[in-house]
């Protein structure tokens, strides 16, 4: 094998590795439950995780806040959706 051939299948084989252990390292990681956020109700505290959802009130698991009906009400305090904040939590 020449040389550039040889130097060529060496580089091809490393990038090949490299993309392996990243599809290693992200097995079983969901990209999207990364992006979820929670919202919290700045009147009674309670939180709404887009990864939960609200099953009581039928908002499946992994419902993004805006896809949250704009008349649903905070089930604790019953406030609309305009009292909720974007909150980091831990």
């Amino acid at each position: 094998m020449q040389s550039s051939a040889k130097l060529f299948f060496i580089h091809g084989w490393l990038l090949l590795y490299k993309i392996a252990t990243v599809a290693t390292l992200l097995n079983g990681y969901d990209l999207m439950e990364a992006n979820m956020k929670k919202w919290q109700c700045m009147v009674c505290g309670f939180i709404y995780d887009e990864e939960q959802g609200w099953p009581d009130d039928g908002i499946e698991p992994g419902t993004r806040w805006e896809d949250v009906p704009e008349d649903w009400l905070c089930p604790d305090c019953g406030v609309s959706k305009d009292d909720f904040e974007m909150v980091r939590v831990g």
